[in-house]
């Protein structure tokens, strides 16, 4: 064994789906899948089937967690441009704002005509957005004219990144993220993979892929962008006829990512694809610098470089059961997690649930 023991990670782009979906995941099988995973604090996204717009839809879904979560989890506020009156509502309930410029689960699409006063008027934590291809200048202008901070979600496309390290470059107060399927899985996995492998932003080429990889260091953090369906929904069981393309609308975007997530950067390590301390900094210092948090007193966690395993289905705490990384060989494991000096995850088991809306 090989145990090293580092800070609890931080996930800033999960879906629990809870309220409104919990056939897919809740708020106590999510956050078991974040503690297994190595994450003590999450950050839950506001597409829910009710998408969160309003105080009102914040305050049942805080409620939703009824003191049945293992790890932390913080939330995030969503608009289309037309409920800027709510945004001083829940200044003290959120960590920022999401927006969408693509389609994405939920459809919720931002009105474009209404950015800048969006930007203008959220005043609580940083603005995150889904913005792809010609999305990612549109943001930019409007970032450079209000000068709000500002979070590009899940980059994948090589000039989507080139357009941000540019603008990094000029000045600009944004930060990026990127997902563990984007860096190990291509758009040549979709033939296997199916509709298990559809997602958005989709899986790029491998020449894309490989840019991600060498320009890792302009890359802010690591997001698992955690997003599960029922395999009998990616499946399309119960109207799906045989031939129906994989792009069929009704096949939902979306994978899991929070259990696999470390294990697959642990592996990048012993391959010398990264070091620890990137994995500190994508999956830590970055996420915490994006909100502000605070660091929290005997919160950590111990994994062994060393163990060898092969990531399965049947072995997951998520309640959507599978994982696009099925029958992967990983290196790297997660061996015991500890917040706020309690032990809640140990060789495989969840111990307690000391996890607390923040």
């Amino acid at each position: 064994m090989a145990v090293v023991r580092l800070p609890g990670l931080v996930d800033p782009h999960v879906h629990l789906r809870d309220p409104g979906q919990t056939h897919k995941e809740d708020f106590s099988t999510g956050t078991q899948a974040a503690i297994a995973g190595g994450f003590t604090t999450i950050f839950d996204m506001p597409n829910n089937k009710e998408p969160i717009f309003t105080k009102k839809a914040l305050v049942e879904k805080i409620k939703a967690t009824k003191s049945n979560i293992v790890c932390d989890v913080g939330f995030y506020f969503g608009s289309l441009g037309d409920n800027l009156e709510e945004f001083g509502k829940v200044k003290k309930q959120t960590w920022g704002l999401k927006l969408y410029l693509n389609e994405t689960t939920g459809n919720l699409l931002v009105d474009r005509a209404l950015l800048f006063d969006i930007f203008l008027q959220w005043r609580r934590g940083p603005i995150l957005v889904h913005a792809e291809d010609e999305a990612v200048p549109l943001i930019l202008n409007v970032v450079e004219k209000t000068g709000k901070r500002t979070h590009f979600c899940h980059v994948a496309g090589k000039n989507d990144l080139k357009r941000i390290i540019n603008a990094k470059e000029k000045g600009l107060p944004i930060t990026c993220g990127v997902t563990p399927h984007h860096l190990f899985l291509t758009q040549e996995d979709e033939k296997t993979l199916g509709p298990f492998g559809k997602m958005k932003p989709r899986l790029r080429p491998k020449r894309e892929v490989a840019f991600l990889w060498k320009y890792i260091k302009a890359i802010d953090m690591i997001e698992s962008d955690h997003a599960p369906h029922t395999k009998q929904e990616k499946l399309g069981e119960g109207w799906r006829a045989r031939g129906t393309p994989v792009e069929h609308p009704m096949i939902p975007f979306g994978v899991p990512g929070l259990e696999t997530t470390l294990p697959l950067l642990l592996t990048a390590v012993s391959e010398n694809r990264l070091t620890i301390d990137e994995v500190v900094r994508l999956c830590h210092t970055g996420p915490k610098r994006l909100l502000g948090l605070e660091t929290e007193k005997n919160t950590y966690i111990k994994v062994d470089l060393k163990a060898n395993y092969i990531i399965q289905n049947t072995n997951l705490f998520t309640k959507c059961g599978w994982t696009p990384f099925d029958g992967m060989r990983v290196k790297g494991k997660m061996n015991k997690v500890v917040i706020r000096g309690t032990k809640v995850f140990e060789e495989g088991k969840i111990i307690t649930s000391i996890g607390k809306v923040i």
